[in-house]
């Protein structure tokens, strides 16, 4: 069964049961492989950030070289962040609870957790939280 998750032609829809087996090993395989991607990335940074000397003659490729390390750990923090959400996505997969909204317990919604995979909330729920945000920030 969850080879047609593995096809690289499948992708879940609204006229299937949410939450089959099929849907969860297909947002599972989609998680990992976004994780694993932001991972190497920030090996990678690790890597450049290691090899490169620092030591530019000019003051300003200095600075240039000092703002795009800034940028580029801004960046992988993020990024790390995003890691984080990923796990908890995989984790609510493993026990059951992944594509349902945190405050309503309604599913999701198929295109939006293809959208963004870590989604917690339904669009409605999301809108309301943001209300709600933006009212108190304007006070």
């Amino acid at each position: 069964m969850a080879s047609k998750a593995k096809s690289p032609d499948y992708v879940p829809t609204d006229d299937e049961e949410f939450m089959n087996s099929i849907m969860q090993e297909f947002f599972r395989q989609r998680l990992t492989e976004w994780k694993s991607e932001l991972l190497r990335e920030s090996g990678q940074t690790l890597q450049n950030m290691q090899t490169s000397s620092g030591q530019e003659a000019d003051i300003g490729d200095r600075a240039s070289v000092e703002s795009e390390r800034a940028l580029e750990l801004r960046t992988r923090d993020r990024e790390r962040k995003l890691i984080s959400k990923i796990d908890d996505a995989l984790r609510r997969i493993e026990m059951g609870e992944y594509g349902y909204c945190e405050e309503t317990g309604e599913p999701i919604g198929v295109r939006r957790l293809i959208a963004r995979p870590i989604a917690t909330l339904s669009i409605e729920a999301q809108e309301r939280h943001e209300r709600m945000e933006k009212t108190h920030r304007d006070d």
